[in-house]
C-alpha cells in the first residue's frame, strides 16, 4: 500500500532536499565528479519522522523512464513515487527510511514495462543472493593521514612496487571477514616484504565464479566479507603496516542481470544501444556507452570514489584492450570502422584519457595500471603527449614469452632464446609492471610450479630462477597468491590455498626467496628504474648455454648514486663453473643472491659469498670474473663497498 502523503509535504521534500540546480546541470553535462554525494540514498542526519527533513533522500538518474518509485523494507515494499527533476534525475525523501534499510527502484520504462532495480549508486549491497541496496553511512575514523599525505609526493614509477595479488575469498577460508583478513593478510604481507596488495575486484557482483569481474554495484564493496566500514578498516590497517592497496576495477563491461544496470530505465542507458558496441561477444555482458557524457561521468566518479572514500592507492583497470578496439573479438562484418576508417574506438580512448587525467589531478601519487594486452602505442605516455595517461602497463608480452621459454626442457631452450631476451630490448616502450597473475594459474594452464619441466627439484630450481629474473628485470613485480610457495593445484575460488606446502623444504625455501627478493627490490636503487638507462647487457648471445647476463644501475634520471648489480641467469640443466662475465670494474664482488642456496631448497652450489674480478677485459668491459652459476639458477653480484663507486 502507498503511504498517504500530502501534496504540500511532497513539494517541500523535493524543494529542500533534492539535488541542487547546479548538481543537476553538472550531471547533465557529465561533469559531476562526486556523484555519490547527490545520487543514491543520502541519510539526512536526523531520524525523527516528526522532524522536517528527516529520513533518507533517494535520487536516481533514469532519463527515459515513464515513472520511478522507491520500494523498501521501511514501507513493506510498497512503491513510493519519485518526482522527475531536470537532467533525467528522480528524487524523493522518505522519513521512515533509516541507515540499514533495504531498498530498490521500481522503474517503468517508456514502453510500460516494470522492473525492480538495485541502485546504481548504492554504497552498500544486500548479501547475496539478495539483490537489494542498503542505506549506509560511514562511521569509520581513518588513522592513515601520514600515509595519505606522503603519497601525494610519491611517483609510483620511481618507487619500488612488489605486488601480492589476492582473491579474498580463497586466500584463507577461515578468515571470512574484511577485519579478520586485515589482521592475517597484513601480517603475512608484512613478513613477506611486499609493498602492495592487489585485490581482485571487491565491488559487489552476483556470481562468485566471476571472481568479481562482472560487477552489479560499482559503488558497493561486496557484502561477502562485511560492511563498507569493514573494508575501510582493512585498508586502514594495511596502511598502518606500510602496505599500499591496489584494486582491480572493471569499466569495460557489466553483466545483464535484469535487476542491475542493464536496460536501467527500460532502454539502453549505461550500455551502448548498438549491439556491435554495446555487447561483448565472449563474455555475454553489456559494454558501457563510452560516448555518453553521463556514463563516462558514472565511471570516472566511481574511480574517484574508491580513492576518496576508501583510500585506495591505485586501480588496475581491467580489459583495456577490449575497450580500445572496435573489432575486439569481432570478426569482419560484425564491427564498423570509426570515422577515419580505423579499428580504434575513439570514444573509449577519450574516456580513458579523461579518466586518467581526473585521477592524477585529484590524487597525485595514485597509480593507474592498464591491463592492455596488445602493442597499442603510448599506453603510459602522458595524455598531453598523445598517450593514454596510465602510470604503468601490465607487460603481458614479457609474461607469455618468459613462461613460454621456461616450459621447454633446458636442452631445447637454445631454440627459444629470443623469448627470454626480447623484453629487455623493449624497456623504453612503456612503463611496465611484470605480472604472474591469477589468469596464469587457472583454466588448465597449471600453476607456476606445474609449468616447469623436470623432477621436483628441477621444477623448484626453475621457479626460483624465474622469480629472480622477474625481480631483476626492469619493471614492477606482481605475483598471485600461492605462487610464492609453489602451489601445485590450480587456483579455485571456492577453496583456500594449500598452505601445508610451506611445511616442506621446497615451499618454505621459495617463500624465503621471495621475501629476500622483495628486500632487494626495496633497498637497492639499482632495481627501481624502468627505463633503458637502468639496464645494460653483459651478454645476451649465449643461447647454447642458456645464459643471459645484464647490469642494473640506478636510472640516470634519478637522484640515486651510481651503483651496480650484475644479474646472471643460467637456465640450462647443468652447473656452469669458471664462467667468465664482463664487469665494469675489478675488485671483489659480493654474491648478494644465489637462488641455489640451501636455505632456498637448492643444491648449495655457489661462489662462497664473493668473486674476484680482475683487469681482463671481457664482453666489451674493462674487467671480468670467472664465476659459478648453478643449474637453473640466478646469481646477483654487487661490488664490495671498498670498490663500489657509490662509496668512493
Amino acid at each position: 500500500m502507498i503511504r498517504p502523503t500530502s501534496p504540500a509535504r511532497r513539494h517541500t521534500t523535493h524543494s529542500t532536499l533534492a539535488p541542487s540546480i547546479n548538481d543537476l546541470r553538472l550531471i547533465a553535462a557529465g561533469r559531476h565528479r562526486r556523484l555519490w554525494e547527490v545520487l543514491g540514498a543520502q541519510p539526512t542526519g536526523t531520524t525523527d519522522p516528526a522532524t522536517p527533513g528527516a529520513g533518507v533522500r533517494f535520487s536516481v538518474w533514469a532519463p527515459r523512464a515513464r515513472s520511478v518509485a522507491v520500494i523498501g523494507d521501511f514501507n513493506d515494499w510498497a512503491p513510493e513515487p519519485m518526482l522527475a527533476r531536470e537532467s533525467g534525475v528522480w528524487s524523493v525523501l522518505i522519513p521512515e527510511a533509516r541507515v540499514g534499510s533495504l531498498y530498490k527502484f521500481r522503474v517503468t520504462g517508456p514502453d510500460g514495462s516494470v522492473q525492480d532495480k538495485a541502485d546504481p549508486l548504492a554504497r552498500q549491497a544486500e548479501p547475496m543472493p539478495g539483490t537489494a541496496s542498503v542505506v549506509t553511512l560511514t562511521e569509520h575514523r581513518w588513522t592513515d593521514r601520514t600515509w595519505i599525505d606522503a603519497r601525494r609526493d610519491i611517483d609510483p614509477r620511481t618507487r619500488p612496487m612488489t605486488v601480492y595479488e589476492v582473491h579474498l575469498g580463497s586466500w584463507r577460508n577461515r578468515a571470512s571477514s574484511y577485519r579478520e583478513l586485515a589482521v592475517e593478510l597484513g601480517a603475512y604481507v608484512s613478513e613477506m616484504g611486499f609493498t602492495h596488495v592487489e585485490l581482485l575486484p571487491i565491488t559487489e557482483h552476483p556470481y562468485g565464479g566471476s571472481w568479481g569481474y562482472q560487477v552489479s554495484s560499482y559503488y558497493a564493496p561486496t557484502a561477502r566479507y562485511g560492511a563498507p566500514d569493514d573494508f575501510r578498516a582493512l585498508v586502514d590497517h594495511l596502511h598502518s603496516l606500510g602496505i599500499g592497496v591496489l584494486m582491480d576495477w572493471v569499466p569495460a563491461h557489466f553483466p545483464k542481470d535484469v535487476w542491475a544496470l542493464g536496460r536501467f530505465d527500460g532502454t539502453a542507458l549505461y550500455e551502448h544501444a548498438d549491439p556491435q558496441l554495446g555487447e561483448h561477444p565472449d563474455w555475454g555482458t553489456y559494454v558501457f556507452d563510452f560516448g555518453s557524457p553521463q556514463v563516462r561521468n558514472f565511471l570516472i566518479a566511481n574511480a574517484l570514489y574508491w580513492i576518496e572514500e576508501f583510500h585506495i592507492d591505485g586501480l588496475r583497470v581491467d580489459a583495456v584492450s577490449s575497450m580500445l578496439y572496435l573489432n575486439y573479438s569481432r570478426p569482419d562484418g560484425q564491427w564498423t570502422p570509426n570515422r577515419y576508417g580505423g579499428n580504434e574506438n575513439i570514444e573509449a580512448m577519450e574516456f580513458v584519457r579523461e579518466l586518467n587525467d581526473a585521477v592524477h589531478q585529484a590524487f597525485p601519487g595514485v597509480a593507474m595500471i592498464a591491463e592492455e594486452s596488445t602493442a597499442w602505442p603510448g599506453v603510459t605516455r602522458p595524455t598531453a603527449l598523445g598517450g593514454l595517461g596510465f602510470t604503468l602497463k601490465w607487460n603481458l608480452g614479457w609474461m607469455h614469452d618468459t613462461l613460454g621459454y621456461l616450459r621447454n626442457d633446458p636442452v631445447h631452450r637454445a631454440f627459444h632464446h629470443g623469448r627470454l631476451t626480447n623484453s629487455l630490448r623493449e624497456v623504453d616502450t612503456e612503463a611496465h609492471l611484470l605480472p604472474i597473475s591469477h589468469d596464469e594459474v587457472v583454466h588448465g594452464k597449471g600453476t607456476l610450479w606445474t609449468r616447469m619441466p623436470g623432477t621436483e627439484a628441477q621444477r623448484a630450481a626453475n621457479v626460483r630462477a624465474m622469480l629472480a629474473y622477474q625481480w631483476c628485470h626492469p619493471g614492477k613485480q606482481l605475483l598471485f597468491m600461492g605462487q610464492e610457495f609453489g602451489q601445485i593445484r590450480e587456483w579455485a575460488d571456492d577453496r583456500e590455498l594449500d598452505w601445508e606446502l610451506l611445511r616442506g623444504n621446497i615451499g618454505g625455501g621459495l617463500r624465503l626467496l621471495v621475501g629476500d627478493l622483495n628486500s632487494l627490490a626495496v633497498t637497492r636503487p639499482e632495481l627501481h628504474g624502468l627505463t633503458a638507462g637502468s639496464v645494460e647487457w653483459i651478454d645476451d648471445s649465449d643461447a647454447i648455454g642458456n645464459i643471459v647476463a645484464f647490469l642494473r644501475r640506478p636510472d640516470p634520471r634519478s637522484s640515486a648514486e651510481t651503483g651496480y648489480l650484475a644479474c646472471v641467469f643460467n637456465f640450462s640443466g647443468v652447473d656452469r663453473h669458471d664462467y667468465r662475465i664482463g664487469l665494469p670494474q675489478d675488485g671483489r664482488w659480493i654474491e648478494l643472491l644465489n637462488t641455489a642456496a640451501r636455505e632456498y631448497g637448492g643444491s648449495g652450489v655457489g661462489n662462497l659469498g664473493s668473486v674476484q674480478a680482475n683487469g681482463v677485459g671481457w664482453h666489451g668491459r674493462p674487467a671480468s670474473a670467472a664465476i659459478t652459476i648453478p643449474a637453473c639458477s640466478a646469481v646477483v653480484l654487487t661490488p664490495a663497498p671498498s670498490t663500489n663507486p657509490a662509496d668512493a
